[in-house]
C-alpha cells in the first residue's frame, strides 16, 4: 500500500487571492448602500435587482474568504483531509444564491412588463454607469486571483453577471430617455436574470461533481487506466478510482496485479511517477499484488 502526495501548502497564493477578495468586498459594499436608496427614489427594479445582486456579490466574497480560511486547518480527527471541501461548499452556495435571485428577479420583471412603472431614467443611467465602473474595478482584481479554485470562481462569476447587469441597466435607462419606453427597466431585469442562471448552472454543475465524486475534467480514468496497465510486469489494474478532493487537488487510488516474480515496490514507484507527470496526479493510493504462482502450477498440470 502506497501513498504519494504533494503538498498543497499554497499559503502565499491564498494570502494575495484574501486581499484580492478585501479589497473587491470594499468596493462592492460601499457602492451597494448608494444603490439602494438611488433604486427606491428612481423606483428602477433593474437598480434594485442589482443591488440585490451586489448583496449576494458581498455575501459570496464573504463567503469566499471564511471558506479559504477554513480549508487552509491542517487535517486532525475525523477530518481527514482537512476542511478543503468548504471551498466548494462555499461554490455550491453561491450557486443557489444566483438561481433563487434569478428566479425572484425574472418573476418581478414579468409582472412589471405587464404594468410597468414610471422609472426616474436619468437617476437609473447615473448609477448604472458609476456600477459599471466599481464593477470594472471590483472584477478586474478577482481576475488576477486564483480562478483555478471553484470558489474564487463563484465569487468571479458574481461580479461578472452583476458588470452585464450595469450595462443592461445603463441601456435600459438611455431608451427610457430617449423613447420613454418604461419597460425596457423590466426588459434589463429579465436578462440579468437570464445571466445569473447561466452562472449558477455552470457552478452548480462544477461543484456538483466534485461532491459526486466524478473524475476531475481532462482526467479520463480509461486512459490513465490504460497507461497503468501498459506498464512493464502489470498483468491488471482494477478497481480504478479517480476524483477531486476539492479544486486542484485530484487523487486516484486503484489495485494493481504484477506478475508473480516482479517486484512490487518498484511498479508501484514506477507508476506513481508516471501518474504524477503524465497527469499531474499527486495524491495516489496504489495496492500492488503479486500474481499468484499456483495458478500457473495448475495450469501446467492440466496441459501437462
Amino acid at each position: 500500500m502506497s501513498h504519494s502526495h504533494a503538498g498543497h501548502s499554497h499559503g502565499v497564493t491564498a494570502d494575495a487571492d484574501r486581499g484580492k477578495l478585501r479589497i473587491a468586498l470594499a468596493l462592492i459594499l460601499g457602492f451597494m448602500v448608494a444603490e439602494v436608496v438611488t433604486g427606491i427614489l428612481a423606483n428602477s427594479l433593474a437598480l434594485l435587482s442589482d443591488a440585490a445582486h451586489m448583496l449576494t456579490d458581498a455575501a459570496a466574497i464573504g463567503l469566499s474568504l471564511v471558506a479559504l480560511r477554513l480549508s487552509r486547518r491542517p487535517p486532525g480527527g475525523s477530518m481527514t483531509f482537512g476542511l478543503k471541501r468548504v471551498e466548494i461548499l462555499s461554490a455550491q452556495a453561491n450557486g443557489i444564491t444566483l438561481l433563487v435571485l434569478a428566479v425572484l428577479i425574472g418573476y418581478e420583471a414579468i409582472r412589471r412588463l405587464f404594468d410597468p412603472p414610471g422609472v426616474d431614467g436619468s437617476l437609473v443611467l447615473v448609477v448604472a454607469l458609476a456600477g459599471i465602473v466599481v464593477n470594472v474595478a471590483a472584477t478586474a482584481v478577482l481576475a488576477q486571483a486564483n480562478r483555478q479554485s471553484l470558489n474564487i470562481e463563484g465569487s468571479f462569476q458574481h461580479l461578472v453577471t452583476d458588470l452585464y447587469a450595469f450595462i443592461g441597466t445603463a441601456l435600459a435607462a438611455a431608451v427610457i430617455l430617449i423613447t420613454g419606453f418604461d419597460r425596457a427597466d423590466a426588459i434589463a431585469s429579465l436578462l440579468v436574470a437570464g445571466l445569473m442562471l447561466r452562472s449558477a448552472y455552470g457552478l452548480l454543475r462544477d461543484s456538483g461533481r466534485i461532491f459526486l465524486e466524478a473524475s476531475p475534467k481532462g482526467l479520463d480514468p480509461e486512459r490513465i487506466g490504460r497507461r497503468m496497465a501498459e506498464q512493464p510486469a502489470v498483468v491488471e489494474v482494477h478497481d480504478l478510482h479517480v476524483w477531486e478532493v476539492t479544486s486542484e487537488f485530484p487523487a486516484l487510488a486503484a489495485h494493481v496485479v504484477v506478475e508473480h516474480d516482479a517486484d512490487c515496490h518498484r511498479a508501484r514507484l514506477a507508476m506513481a511517477e508516471l501518474l504524477e507527470r503524465e497527469f499531474d496526479v499527486h495524491h495516489i493510493t496504489l495496492q500492488v499484488e503479486q500474481e499468484p504462482e499456483r495458478l500457473l502450477q495448475i495450469e501446467k498440470t492440466e496441459n501437462g
